[in-house]
This record gives structure tokens, C-alpha cells and sequence, in this order.
């Protein structure tokens, strides 16, 4: 029998999503969501911006939900679930937001959340989902995982993990559009979640930054085999945080040899000069690539293939100056997959997915 977070069909659901004061700048998970999930985003709880729609809001998100004051103006839109639309640095839940999930759960809604607080932990909510039949789904409960064993090395199909400059550049968005766009050239790709919104998205997967740190890789090698179990011609990991950040690069290390990857992609925001809140200087694409050969060198060989790049802000001319610096710095393709499409970049960087071999002492002997 398939673990609870392993991939399997479920009834798609109909999302409020509780994102106050916040849809508009700050609501990652609710963006990505809307934007990639099947399941159907009916109604935005941000009283901030009531009145208008989705697109309206937020334009590039193509959705005509529309943004409401409360839970109980977004029931007239018969949701089945309230989804927490944000995934804040530490994880914690706003307190005056307790209200409207307390609400949700009178209502029978199933509550969905990201965040690092565990809901079905708290007294008071598990009480009232008891009270109301109602299911809580701490996407981040980590499951019980055996540590790393070795078994993502014998995975037939190459295994493409993203890395990035820092956190929150795009990985997980990059992999979506880039399995979006394998599949419709004729190419099997499996999009493996690794955090809360990848999971909300694919409905399988495991947050492995919740992961103690000793079978962190061991999480990431099931997600593998989760993946793998269903043949597919690639398997395209989505990334977390950044090998030099000063809080997260342990779940970064973790997924680079758990995974096991055969290949790299770089994930780049082109806007930033330092890392978001610690001010740690940015690195070159060059050094970032070499960084990463180096240390997947140690265990199991992979090397960045290609860079995809975050120009959101940027105008066409400029955003189109810095993918061809870029590509110039690392003589590797790079592309916004946003922007420009997948299809381009998909196509340089796929006959470089190949599997590759770890290290074996009996081979160097």
C-alpha cells in the first residue's frame, strides 16, 4: 500500500482561500494555486482588496474568482475547503486570523494549511473539527520516512532538480512549466512537490524542510521512488531555499543528495543583490554552477544543464539582456520560462538529462 503522501486520486476541491491584508504582494501559496492546481479556486477572503476579482488583483493570475470580505461571504460560493493562501517566514499563524477558521470548520470546510503551526494541533481547532466532522490537512505534518538508502540511484528515468540563488526565485514554478511544456512535446515528465504549495498543487509529496535533519535525505530519495513508480520519461524535482543561505541551505543539501539528481537547473532571480532579510551577497551564475558540480562531485556527479530566470518586473529589452548575460557568463541555454514560454528551454536542456553513476570506492580502487 502507497504511503498517505504518495501520489493518488482525490476528489478535486473548490478553495476559499484566506490570505487578509495579504493576496495582493504577499500570498505565494495562493498564487501558485490558482495558477497551476486542477482544483478550483472559487472566492480570495482579503477585505484589503473586496470587491474586485482575481485577475483584477493580481492580472497575471487568469481567474475570474472574486475577492470577498469573510468565510461567511465566501460560502455563498459553495467552496468545499479554506486554504491558509500564505506561507510566512517561521510558519506561524496570524492570530486575528483564528476567527475565519474557526468559522470555516462551523461550516464543515475542510481546512488546508502550509504552514509550520500545525492546526490539527491546536485544542481549539481540533475540537471544532471534531465537533463538525471536519478534515484538517497540515500539508507540512511531516510522515514517518526511512533515512537515505541508495535506491534513487537504481531510478531508471534522469532526475532534474532545481537550485536556486535564494528563496522564493521560482523553482517550483520553473519545474511545473517545464513538465507542462515536456508533455506536450510528447515527453513523459512527473513533477515531484517538495513543499507546501508544490503539494497543495500535485496533491501528493512531502515538505521536506519539516523533515528532522537526519532522514531529510531520506524523504527526498522516496519522493523519487514515489515518482519513478510511475514510469515516467524524467522526473523533475522541485527545489528548496539556497546552498549559501544562512537559514536554509541544510533543506537545499538534503534534496541535492537525496534526490540524487542526474542534472541541475539553476534558478535565478535577477533582481536581487543579496539574499532577502540577511543581506548574504548574491552570487555570480558561475559560481553558483560550480558550487554545485563540486559537491554533487563528492557523492554522485550532476551538472547544471541550463538557467531559468526570474525577470518578473524587468521590460522586454532588459529582461531580455540579462538571460543573454547569462548565457554568456556560463555558456549555458537560459530562458524565462514565464516570459517566453517552456518549450525553448525545455528543448536545449533535455538531451542533456542523462543517467549518471554515484561514486563507488570499488571503482576509483
Amino acid at each position: 500500500m502507497a504511503p498517505a503522501w504518495a501520489y493518488a486520486r482525490r476528489p478535486l476541491r473548490r478553495y476559499a482561500i484566506l490570505a487578509p491584508g495579504q493576496f495582493a504582494e504577499n500570498a505565494k501559496t495562493a498564487h501558485g494555486v490558482i495558477r497551476y492546481s486542477n482544483d478550483e479556486t472559487v472566492a480570495i477572503i482579503d477585505p484589503s482588496c473586496a470587491g474586485q476579482t482575481v485577475r483584477e488583483v493580481v492580472p497575471y493570475l487568469d481567474s475570474s474568482a472574486p475577492v470577498v470580505t469573510s468565510v461567511a461571504e465566501a460560502l455563498q460560493r459553495k467552496p468545499t475547503s479554506l486554504l491558509i493562501g500564505t506561507a510566512p517566514k517561521g510558519g506561524k499563524l496570524p492570530p486575528d486570523w483564528r476567527a475565519e477558521i474557526l468559522a470555516a470548520t462551523g461550516a464543515g470546510l475542510e481546512i488546508v494549511s502550509g504552514l509550520h503551526d500545525m492546526l490539527g494541533d491546536d485544542p481549539e481547532f481540533a475540537a471544532a473539527a471534531r465537533q463538525h466532522n471536519v478534515t484538517i490537512w497540515d500539508v507540512r505534518k511531516p510522515p514517518d520516512v526511512p533515512l537515505f538508502s541508495g535506491s534513487a540511484y537504481d531510478v531508471k528515468a534522469p532526475v532534474l532538480l532545481a537550485v536556486g540563488n535564494d528563496c522564493a526565485v521560482g523553482k517550483m514554478t520553473v519545474m511545473l512549466e517545464l513538465a507542462r511544456a515536456a508533455r506536450e512535446l510528447g515527453s513523459n515528465a512527473e513533477f515531484v512537490p517538495t513543499g507546501q504549495t508544490g503539494i497543495m498543487i500535485a496533491g501528493w509529496g512531502i515538505a521536506v524542510d519539516r523533515v528532522i535533519s537526519d532522514f531529510a535525505t531520506g524523504a527526498s530519495e522516496q519522493l523519487v521512488l514515489q515518482a519513478a513508480a510511475r514510469n515516467p520519461d524524467y522526473i523533475l524535482v522541485e527545489g528548496q531555499g539556497a546552498i549559501n543561505h544562512p537559514a536554509y541551505a541544510p533543506v537545499t543539501l538534503a534534496l541535492l543528495f537525496g534526490c540524487a539528481p542526474d542534472a541541475l537547473l539553476l534558478v535565478a532571480d535577477v533582481r536581487r543583490s543579496s539574499m532577502e532579510t540577511y543581506g548574504t551577497p548574491m552570487l555570480s551564475y558561475a559560481r553558483l554552477v560550480d558550487i554545485h558540480e563540486e559537491l554533487c562531485a563528492t557523492v554522485k556527479p550532476a551538472g547544471v544543464v541550463g538557467i531559468a530566470l526570474n525577470t518578473f518586473g524587468l521590460e522586454q529589452t532588459a529582461a531580455a539582456e540579462e538571460i543573454a548575460r547569462a548565457r554568456a557568463e556560463t555558456s549555458l541555454p537560459a530562458d524565462d520560462v514565464v516570459r517566453n514560454g517552456a518549450a525553448r528551454l525545455w528543448t536545449a536542456i533535455a538531451p542533456k538529462l542523462v543517467k549518471r553513476h554515484p561514486l563507488s570506492a570499488k571503482a576509483v580502487a
